[in-house]
């Protein structure tokens, strides 16, 4: 039968006009390729660019219509650099928890523990490099600037608990729903309370070690401390040149750090902690600390050895004495950079000293010490990264020991972090229990 010869079609036992067979047709093509062809859309959630689209679940949209970034906003991060870079990366998990841009926050440029007006607020890209951060932990963790916000007035507050009974469980699910409908909706959840650092910790090791690696000093402090180490290195060699039994070799001297902790304020810090946890590996003498470095086993004299220590903070003027024989010990003063230092401020000055203790060939520490536990992390990470499968002992290629742990004959006892801690716990607060 010639369809266009007909009046009407029987559909379903139905009568229908060509015109309208048609129409009914084409929509029952449409739903089927709509059925067939295209996902059912099951609500919003994870959003994924291709191909200049937007997919949310499902369902996609030309990338024209961007998604709508929302942010973290934390108070001032205060304390010692390396508390704060705890404190800093603890944000930077919070907000990937929260599925949020952690907006830039305030480190403090100078150290006052109680007197809070006194910390002098200083940006985060006067210290750390920004974009290199961004570029480096991208798909992990991410910055923003407060210039990227379109409505700062869109904010909800996010009153951290405090005390006993504000416990992990309770701070986890206070997070928990802040993540979820009606707080997700807002642009910046600020976070108000308690410095950062005092937050409950509920992200495993790995996770800061990959903050903490995305973490570059800017130029103006790497250039400093790249002053410092080349010092150190010009004086080994004219060591090197001095003893007869060395051998004239044109490869960089070795040099061991030591982070020595026997400022005034240390030693109060450490005998109370002492008492309180009621163990006795925590403080070390001058002349402890001194013996044990002078015990390492392998160790090749002769050797340069820099003392990380807080000179202003320092009672004693006599650190450079009673080192054992073929030991060449150093601070700040004796090896020519102290003006290097003391132009900067105090995180400047810390952050120097770290850069130094890191790219040493042998670091020496204490392991209730912030500052010695994060370089310490910082060379087991590099290890790893490298391919290193043995971590510890002296033949290791970046060893590290801690002095106040009594190692074999004497020694300062081998040292590397626990990668697979559940928490960062051990180097917040310091542990007697290291993993070599």
């Amino acid at each position: 039968m010639d369809l266009s010869n007909c009046k009407q079609l029987r559909f379903f036992g139905v009568h229908l006009n060509f015109l309208a067979a048609k129409c009914l047709v084409l929509v029952v093509i449409a739903l089927f390729l709509g059925t067939v062809l295209l996902p059912t859309f099951s609500g919003l959630g994870g959003v994924i660019r291709q191909n200049n689209f937007v997919f949310v679940h499902n369902r996609s949209f030309p990338s024209n219509q961007p998604v709508k970034q929302k942010f973290l906003e934390v108070p001032q991060i205060v304390w010692g650099l390396n508390n704060q870079k705890i404190a800093f990366a603890r944000a930077c998990l919070t907000a990937r928890m929260l599925n949020r841009t952690l907006l830039m926050p305030k480190l403090s440029a100078s150290l006052f523990y109680k007197e809070v007006e006194l910390l002098k607020p200083i940006s985060f890209d006067k210290i750390f490099q920004f974009e290199r951060f961004n570029s480096i932990c991208k798909g992990f963790v991410q910055l923003s600037r407060y210039s990227d916000v379109s409505n700062q007035s869109d904010v909800i507050e996010l009153q951290k608990g405090s005390g006993r009974r504000w416990t992990l469980e309770k701070d986890l699910e206070q997070l928990n729903q802040f993540s979820k409908h009606p707080y997700d909706a807002r642009e910046i959840i600020r976070i108000v309370g308690k410095n950062p650092f005092l937050w409950h910790d509920h992200w495993p090791t790995k996770d800061y070690a990959k903050v903490f690696e995305c973490l570059a000093l800017v130029e103006e402090i790497s250039t400093e401390a790249d002053k410092v180490v080349s010092k150190i290195r010009e004086i080994g060699m004219e060591v090197r040149s001095k003893n007869a039994m060395s051998s004239s070799s044109s490869q960089p001297v070795p040099f061991v750090a030591v982070h020595m902790r026997i400022e005034k304020d240390w030693m109060i810090h450490c005998k109370k902690l002492e008492q309180r946890l009621n163990i006795s590996e925590i403080c070390s003498s001058k002349e402890e600390i001194m013996a044990r470095v002078g015990n390492i086993s392998g160790l090749k004299t002769p050797v340069v050895v820099y003392l990380a220590v807080a000179d202003t903070l320092l009672e004693d003027n006599t650190v450079l004495n009673g080192w054992k024989d073929g030991l060449h010990p150093f601070e700040k003063k004796k090896l020519g950079v102290f003006d290097i230092y003391k132009k900067q401020p105090y995180l400047f000055q810390s952050a120097i000293d770290y850069e130094v203790c890191l790219r040493s060939d042998i670091f020496v520490g204490n392991s209730f010490s912030t500052f010695s536990s994060l370089v310490v992390l910082d060379r087991t990470q590099k290890m790893i990264k490298v391919g290193e499968t043995k971590l510890c002992g002296s033949d290791v290629r970046w060893p590290s020991y801690a002095y106040n742990i009594r190692g074999a004959g004497n020694s300062p006892h081998p040292w590397v972090t626990n990668m697979s801690d559940t928490s960062l716990t051990a180097i917040s607060y310091g542990s007697n229990h290291i993993s070599c």
